[in-house]
């Protein structure tokens, strides 16, 4: 039978599956940085965005981040005194459920507390999220920002824009080559579930309503060999607006661009 000549797909390169290497890498790891540093942190995080994430890595320079399988941060630390690596560290397992991270750092409390408090970068809500805030377009003539800042700042909506508005919903028209609605136009109400159409909106005049936090649940010191438990929104945290998408979480060696 002659040989096909039918296109077909060259791979150029082979990706293989970490699986249990990287299971067996970030246990190894977890365990190490146990014995390097004076503190270990449990955190949770709200509106989990990776690119905020980078950013507590870049600026804690000086600490180590993981971000993974609960699981495997879970069995590095003990499940028991008989397994831990470390007096105490088991008892910090009891808290790795969800959307949570372990941060090993030489900072004391204080200064981590302080840290996440003030670390709070907003951004665009994405769909099944719930709406923070209230959003509608004035009539008239829409502009950039959607009345969010005084006209005289603002540019009018360009006018190649106006089909994607309508297709999303917004009864829109153009009027001398300018963007217009008849009557007012309510994009969101603060505390329902937002749909894509409307997020897509949300981003289109640049009104960021999700709110990234990290909010710190446990944290262990290892010079007295002790567990502090912190009381809900003691330190940092983020509005949870939603649930959080479903992104892959991995560690600081596997940070996602």
């Amino acid at each position: 039978m002659p040989r096909s000549k039918r296109a077909k797909v060259v791979h150029l390169s082979k990706v293989t599956k970490k699986g249990k290497e990287l299971t067996l890498k970030t246990y190894a790891n977890v365990q190490e940085c146990v014995a390097r540093y004076a503190y270990l942190y449990v955190f949770s995080v709200g509106n989990m965005r990776n690119t905020y994430l980078k950013d507590v890595r870049t600026q804690l320079a000086d600490s180590r981040l993981f971000f993974g399988k609960t699981k495997v941060m879970a069995a590095a630390l003990g499940r028991s005194a008989a397994d831990e690596p470390a007096v105490n560290t088991s008892l910090l397992t009891p808290h790795l459920s969800g959307t949570i991270g372990l941060l090993f750092s030489p900072r004391t409390p204080a200064e981590i507390k302080a840290y996440f408090t003030n670390f709070h970068p907003m951004d665009y809500a994405r769909a099944g999220t719930i709406a923070t805030r209230t959003f509608v377009l004035p009539a008239g003539v829409v502009y950039s920002r959607g009345g969010e800042i005084a006209v005289e700042e603002d540019l009018p909506l360009a006018h190649s824009i106006e089909p994607t508005l309508r297709k999303w919903g917004v009864p829109t028209r153009l009027v001398k080559g300018k963007v217009e609605l008849e009557g007012e136009y309510v994009v969101c109400q603060e505390g329902e579930v937002l749909g894509s159409g409307q997020t897509t909106l949300l981003k289109m005049f640049g009104v960021a309503t999700a709110e990234f936090g990290v909010e710190l649940k446990a944290y262990w010191v290892k010079e007295k060999a002790e567990v502090v438990v912190l009381a809900e929104g003691e330190a940092g945290g983020g509005r949870e607006v939603g649930e959080d998408s479903e992104e892959e979480l991995v560690d600081d060696d596997e940070m996602m661009e």
